[in-house]
């Protein structure tokens, strides 16, 4: 029997007068407690060593090292923290060098900083993005970074959580060397005894004096006005400007004490529990149990069908990912348009200096359009993306059904629509699947994986795979109307009309939405998506709908004017000569005192807090009921879809984590409490119900 062994995370070897410490600690190296200790041992074996003269540290693997290791974060700490070893990396008699030659981030750039020289080869990657996730870079990262980089580009780097390259590590002062190659130990083998050729003194990143002080506030000044306008609430953005205002006004040791301070207030608040859930359920969501049973099918030559706005931003995502698309339209002058939408994208990062036209050149060559379905008979996958009519969805499949080579992966984009029933209107069920994007779909993050009754679990992993490979955030769903996220978002729709015509204005509402984090509250959402879309989906549903159920009619009246948003002028808002920030609008107003006139209700007064009640009582309840009807496989699931296409804050985490923090028993008691005044539409979940019942939590769900 072959026993696993594991070698050391962190391994060290004398070459001539250099100790190469080795960072082995797959898959990332990430500064778990064991590269911690092994570090500071190195240092301490190299201090204990007269021949040792220099230390080079590297990173085996992809990665020098890509950050701390999240896991560890809310757990009690485990020595030696990563401050002490920084601070004993700077501290060490021997000149210590760090050759980069992957990602250094976070953590791993607070490494590299408290050594002496630094050294990069190509591939390097430098950031410390530890605000998105709620932090700050909590090891001497917002003292040494403004050392060496200067005090504005440093917070700059912090605050934007971005990645530099090598190229711009080095003109920014973060490295000193720009090596080329591959090899990090003969790189930094050679800069280290260049070092001990020349003599060259340890260089601690503290000992560097911050240039301009009154400047350097002066700048942080104007930065903090900026973050806490663009933060919208953010906790950590507003802590790394006060910690680099420390690292300009006090004493290093003094500074570090403070970073320290305000790095476990970030550690401890409410948002960086968000914010790590959001970090891990994104990497959870394509963990799906079709990928045990089936590898994805090939697939390179993609058809779109349709070429407006959405056909378009498919066609966009699927030529950024390197594939070939074949556009189908209608007629002559449709897919001149299409074409027309497609090549607008590309001329727009030509006119911010973002793309070359060669390069735009370049990516058209695998654009064909067409009108004739005949030139798809060899594509691997074909996205579906015609009006939202059940009846025109069908009559193309079976179009594609007829034309498609046998194995072709037939998607349908659709946002409500019966994909079971799309399945059917052809010969080969097994190959049909949903893939809805969202608008505009070159941009937006989600993509709901709708998985039908016959679909074959091969066709379920291909369609990951193409998600990943355009870099979406897939979410697995199961089909009922709306799937996921439409589903529930025509629920607290519901909720945010009913307290519209108990009392609060539509712009008191969208500003409580706001409040909380929202990009956009739900009615001016409503007048970008354009009011015309949702007015079409009450009206084929209307039949359906139960006559015992509370239905607000203030949108229709406003509809029934030709008031659809943003394109006709107005909608909710008035948008004079096209303004993209609409104003209220008195007549609005009027529309909704007739509505409560007309249902004899007085109305009463809200505060945000009651609005944002209600809104999120009605969110998590629908999401516990997407859950327990299996459309949604874990409630992170719903939180992902939420983050990545609804414009949920993502500092709470999603909705189902958000119910978790404040408590699912407050939060059944609010549905409770609402069902008193409407009892068919407050009806709390079973799941929720039963959660409470046995003190547990959604994320209790997720495991």
């Amino acid at each position: 029997m072959n026993a696993e062994v594991h070698a050391p995370a962190v391994q060290t070897r004398l070459e001539g007068a250099v100790l190469v410490v080795r960072i082995d600690n797959p898959p990332v190296n990430a500064l778990g407690q064991a590269v911690r200790a092994g570090l500071l041992a190195a240092v301490e074996q190299a201090e204990a060593d007269a021949g040792v003269q220099a230390l080079l540290i590297v990173g085996e693997g992809k990665a020098f090292i890509a950050g701390a290791d999240i896991r560890e974060f809310g757990k009690p700490p485990v020595a030696p923290s990563l401050p002490e070893v920084c601070n004993r990396i700077e501290a060490s008699s021997k000149i210590v060098v760090a050759a980069i030659h992957g990602a250094a981030l976070g953590g791993g750039l607070e490494v590299a900083m408290s050594a002496h020289y630094r050294l990069a080869l190509p591939a390097a990657k430098l950031g410390l993005p530890e605000v998105s996730l709620g932090l700050l870079p909590g090891a001497g990262g917002t003292q040494r970074a403004p050392r060496l980089m200067g005090v504005k580009a440093a917070t700059e780097l912090m605050l934007s959580g971005k990645h530099l390259s090598a190229k711009a590590g080095l003109a920014a002062g973060l490295v000193d060397q720009l090596v080329e190659g591959e090899d990090p130990v003969a790189a930094g083998l050679a800069y280290a005894n260049e070092l001990l050729a020349a003599k060259a003194a340890v260089r601690p990143t503290r000992d560097i004096a911050i240039a301009d002080k009154a400047m350097a506030l002066a700048d942080l000044q104007a930065l903090a006005l900026e973050t806490a306008k663009k933060a919208r609430g953010l906790f950590s953005p507003m802590k790394i400007i006060e910690c680099v205002q420390a690292a300009v006004n006090l004493p290093f040791d003094q500074g570090l004490a403070k970073e320290r301070e305000l790095f476990v207030e970030c550690l401890n608040s409410p948002q960086r529990q968000g914010l790590v859930h959001a970090f891990f359920a994104e990497r959870e969501t394509a963990k799906i149990p079709e990928a045990k049973a089936a590898a994805p099918r090939h697939f390179a030559k993609i058809a779109i069908i349709g070429g407006g706005t959405m056909g378009a931003g498919i066609t966009v995502s699927a030529l950024d990912a390197g594939l070939t698309v074949t556009m189908i339209e209608r007629d002559a002058e449709s897919i001149a348009r299409g074409q027309a939408n497609v090549e607008k994208v590309y001329n727009g990062l030509i006119a911010k200096g973002r793309m070359t036209e060669a390069a735009k050149a370049a990516v058209m060559a695998r654009y064909t359009p067409s009108t004739s379905y005949d030139d798809i008979a060899d594509v691997d996958l074909v996205i579906e993306a015609v009006f939202e009519d059940l009846e025109v969805k069908k009559a193309v499949f079976k179009e594609l059904d007829r034309v498609c080579k046998p194995g072709a992966v037939l998607a349908t984009n659709t946002s409500y629509l019966d994909i079971d029933a799309i399945a059917d209107a052809t010969s080969r069920p097994q190959d049909v699947i949903g893939l809805h994007f969202f608008s505009p779909a070159n941009i937006m993050k989600l993509l709901e994986i709708v998985v039908p009754a016959k679909v074959a679990p091969d066709v379920v992993t291909t369609a990951f795979a193409l998600a990943k490979q355009m870099k979406k955030v897939p979410v697995r769903a199961g089909v009922c109307d709306g799937f996921i996220g439409n589903r529930i978002l025509a629920v607290y729709k519901q909720a945010a009309d009913f307290i519209m015509e108990d009392g609060a204005s539509p712009y008191e509402v969208d500003e409580a939405v706001r409040g909380f984090g929202y990009p956009m509250g739900p009615f001016q959402v409503t007048d970008l998506a354009g009011g015309d879309i949702g007015w079409a989906t009450r009206k084929r549903r209307a039949a359906t709908r139960d006559p015992k159920a509370r239905y607000v009619e203030v949108a229709d009246r406003i509809c029934e004017n030709g008031w659809f948003g943003q394109k006709t002028g107005r909608g909710f808002y008035l948008y004079p000569q096209g303004a993209r920030v609409g104003q209220p609008d008195p007549e609005v107003l009027a529309i909704v005192d007739a509505e409560r006139a007309k249902k004899g209700v007085t109305p009463r007064s809200f505060t945000p807090d009651e609005i944002m009640r209600r809104y999120m009582a009605a969110m998590v309840n629908e999401g516990a009921k997407v859950v327990e009807e299996g459309i949604a496989l874990r409630p992170l699931d719903v939180d992902v879809t939420f983050i990545s296409g609804y414009g949920f804050p993502r500092w709470r985490g999603g909705p189902m984590k958000w119910a978790d923090m404040v408590g699912l028993p407050k939060v059944l008691a609010d549905i409770n409490e609402f069902a008193k005044e409407d009892a068919l539409f407050w009806k709390p979940a079973a799941l929720l119900q039963k959660l409470v019942a046995e003190g547990k939590n959604f994320d209790s769900l997720n495991k």
